[in-house]
């Protein structure tokens, strides 16, 4: 296939891919790139905290920091996209978690929900499509699974 300079995809098109690979990382796998059940949400549920808490070293946040990590970086991307630039944050804060009680987990995971739900009613209604937001979106995708492959090999260790 011969492509021009000019040529674009559709802003619904990209919508509705996008939205397909964001739901395969976080709810529901769809044979993109995870294995059945791998997703990120149904990784969690199988999580207790205790295992969320647990030391992966001296270097690595546990698994519940890695979770706050992630909505942290949505927050960011939001923030980014509202701003219509780059709005510098603490990153170093993102990672700030210890030990967490079985509810405090639970609401670490549920606030990545609404922080995750709030991404897709932005995608599903924002018109500009620019760099900055394609970027993004790329970005989300690849921060997003990094980091569901860390937690899936954190559990070999915390489950042992």
């Amino acid at each position: 296939m011969v492509t021009t300079p000019d040529q674009s995809i559709a802003i619904a098109d990209f919508r509705t891919a996008l939205l397909a690979t964001l739901e395969e990382a976080f709810d529901e796998v769809h044979g993109y790139f995870l294995d059945k059940g791998g997703s990120l949400f149904e990784t969690l549920a199988g999580i207790s905290a205790e295992e969320a808490s647990r030391s992966l070293g001296p270097r690595s946040g546990n698994i519940a920091a890695k979770v706050n990590h992630i909505r942290f970086y949505l927050d960011a991307i939001a923030a980014n996209a509202a701003a219509g630039e780059y709005i510098r944050v603490d990153w170093a804060s993102s990672w700030a978690v210890g030990e967490v009680s079985e509810a405090e987990w639970r609401d670490l995971i549920d606030r990545l929900r609404a922080t995750y739900v709030g991404l897709q009613g932005f995608i599903k209604t924002n018109e500009e499509w620019n760099e900055m937001f394609v970027g993004g979106a790329f970005g989300i995708v690849a921060h997003t699974a990094y980091h569901l492959g860390e937690i899936r090999q954190a559990l070999a260790t915390v489950k042992l």
